[in-house]
């Protein structure tokens, strides 16, 4: 086989599916950004492509995804004031409710007005160049085995059993997750186990330490696992009394005396200053809470880090059945509830798919959950006249109008056009802290609200491979890598349901999955944290991201006998600057405010014919939050006599 050129080893030369191309112009590298230009004061951009043309179907599309060039300047201009929306050209359309924003939250919001009235005319918006928002589906097709992996969202779960409303919507999808989980039960790879990278740069030397399974989690077995790394005897001692000793390190304190100190302390505050580590023992808990919170644990509270379950705190006799003090997500798990849990294999991109089936019939064959996986969707069908549900993609809505005696004018850009419609009411289901600029006549303190909703950016990457031998020789799934660019890296495989099934053996093609979180250590609070990791995002090219996947997975399995240059055959780098809804973080939002002064809830309000909605309006980055506020908001409308 040709790999190129023998000066390029990471194999950056070789053509592999990592670029679309859009209007003649590569979406990656150093043009991502490229594209756009200015005609009398708008974003014109080469990358809008019609979504009715034969051959459009934007799972396959490799490179940058998630916040992909094209589905963010006209907004980003509209904010620095050089979008001027009052321009617009009406279309001639009306409708009785337009939808803004086609993530889970939006498409819920038409899912509901649909469900109440079928002869509802009803349009749903969206910037991206695909539905389903935060649920992305990556759809790879490498030496004719077609790969599936959520490219965000992944799973219906949350802390605590999903309510009637999200529960009956996924039911009347033929969505059963307890059935599912039993029918279609994930491959356990039993003889494959997980192990830490230790970077040079942060540690001293570049390792690869294979950690002892849960089985044999023992005190001997962890230490002399860390004994093969490359950290001080100190921090590995550390590290093993952090997993195993049972001490109280608060003593003669009550249990509310300790929660009060535990939930305005962070986690590598608890682990350097309470316990005492060595500073190399907290590097190495470092990205722990990333997959979860989208930072670091010097960012989370120690009381949240005990309520998920992590150590130190065995001794402290703390009660599991307390939730007081604790953020949303910690205080759910910790609680006795639980919803029944299943992962797609393209995370809750199959939701989507369902509520867009649902209310678009024509775009996919019917039949039940476990074909749809499979199916293939005509997204020419989306946005057809005379449906009474229709969805139009690349279109960034930058004006809403605001006169509760009229209709709501809604404008937006497709490509370089100024368009606008007219709907009854309007449910505003995109990211909340871009509603301020979209209707510019808010009162301030919904304003100012709404601004503190700041989203948590993160990288969801997806690396297709024409094997994963180096991951059976190596016995392993899964790697956290601390220091890392990217903060952990996973094999996918082995998923069945209806007829598709991933790679089953290792000389098959797989799917590696590769996490980052571009916190900012250091920051004064979690959304200063958050707003440099946008910034970063929206700053790196596709190039950056490629180099730092290809380096890292040959640093890491080159042992095994990976090859970057020969055995990746694509790569989709999810890049989501608004991710995660802002969860309410006790190190730095006080519980003093009464729950309907909250940002969230005072943001949310309903203003006219406008309605809000989105997982940020509810505090919590999970799918039945995002369908409960799209229920919520939808029934605001019709309560209000709006959609009359």
């Amino acid at each position: 086989m040709n790999t190129g050129d023998d000066n390029d080893p990471l194999g950056l030369s070789i053509p592999i599916e990592r670029r679309e191309m859009l209007g003649g112009m590569l979406a990656g590298g150093a043009l991502a950004l490229s594209c756009c230009g200015r005609q009398n004061g708008v974003a014109s951009l080469a990358t809008s492509e019609p979504q009715n043309e034969s051959g459009y179907y934007p799972p396959e599309r490799m490179g940058l995804r998630g916040s992909h060039p094209g589905s963010f300047e006209n907004a980003h201009a509209l904010r620095d004031g050089a979008l001027k929306p009052e321009h617009a050209k009406s279309t001639g359309e009306s409708y009785d409710l337009v939808v803004v924003g086609g993530g889970i939250s939006g498409l819920s919001a038409a899912y509901f007005m649909h469900a109440a009235n079928p002869d509802a005319r009803i349009l749903v918006l969206d910037n991206h160049d695909d539905f389903g928002g935060h649920a992305k589906r990556n759809e790879f097709v490498v030496d004719g085995h077609t790969l599936l992996i959520n490219g965000g969202t992944m799973l219906i779960d949350s802390p605590r059993p999903y309510g009637p409303v999200p529960s009956g919507m996924l039911r009347d999808l033929g969505i059963n997750p307890k059935t599912l989980a039993e029918k279609y039960p994930r491959k356990q790879f039993d003889d494959l186990g997980s192990a830490v990278f230790f970077d040079n740069a942060t540690f001293g030397a570049d390792r690869l330490v294979k950690l002892p399974s849960m089985k044999q989690w023992t005190r001997a077995a962890v230490a002399a696992a860390l004994a093969q790394s490359p950290l001080p005897q100190k921090a590995q001692d550390d590290i093993v009394r952090v997993e195993f000793d049972a001490v109280d390190y608060l003593p003669g304190l009550s249990e509310i005396e300790k929660r009060k100190q535990l939930s305005k302390m962070s986690y590598r505050d608890f682990l350097a200053k309470v316990i005492k580590v060595h500073p190399a023992t907290a590097d190495f808990y470092q990205t722990r809470t990333h997959g979860e919170w989208g930072i670091g644990i010097d960012g989370e509270p120690a009381l949240d880090c005990w309520g998920i379950g992590f150590p130190g705190f065995e001794g402290l006799g703390l009660d599991r059945s307390r939730t007081d003090l604790m953020g949303n997500t910690a205080a759910g798990y910790s609680s006795t509830g639980g919803s029944d849990s299943f992962h797609f294999p393209d995370g809750n991109a199959t939701i989507a798919r369902a509520i867009v089936r649902k209310l678009v019939p024509a775009v996919a064959p019917p039949g039940d959950i476990e074909g749809l996986v499979s199916a293939k969707f005509d997204y020419s069908q989306l946005d057809k006249p005379g449906q009474p549900v229709r969805m139009r993609l690349n279109s960034v809505v930058v004006h809403a109008s605001s006169d509760p005696a009229k209709p709501v004018e809604i404008a937006y850009m497709n490509g370089d056009e100024l368009r606008s419609v007219t709907g009854k009411g309007c449910v505003l289901a995109g990211y909340n802290m871009m509603i301020p600029y979209i209707v510019p006549d808010l009162p301030r303190p919904q304003k100012e609200a709404l601004h503190q909703l700041v989203k948590v950016p993160l990288v969801y990457t997806a690396v297709a491979v024409r094997n994963w031998q180096a991951f059976d020789r190596m016995g392993l799934q899964h790697i956290s890598c601390p220091g890392s660019y990217f903060s952990s890296v996973s094999l996918s495989a082995g998923e069945k349901i209806g007829s598709y099934a991933s790679s089953q053996a290792p000389d098959q093609p797989a799917l590696i999955f590769l996490l980052r979180t571009p916190c900012s250590p250091g920051a004064p609070t979690e959304r200063d944290q958050h707003r440099a990791g946008r910034m970063e995002l929206l700053q790196t090219p596709f190039e950056t991201f490629e180099t730092n996947i290809r380096s890292q997975l040959n640093e890491i399995l080159g042992p095994g006998g990976f090859d970057a240059k020969r055995d990746i055959a694509a790569i989709a780098v999810n890049r989501w600057p608004h991710g995660y809804a802002y969860e309410y973080n006790p190190l730095y939002d006080s519980w003093d405010v009464p729950p309907e002064e909250r940002p969230h809830v005072q943001g949310r309000k309903r203003f006219g014919r406008i309605a809000i909605a989105n997982s940020d309006s509810g505090a919590a980055a999970y799918t039945d939050c995002a369908i409960e506020q799209g229920h919520r908001a939808v029934s605001e409308l019709i309560e209000a006599r709006v959609l009359a």
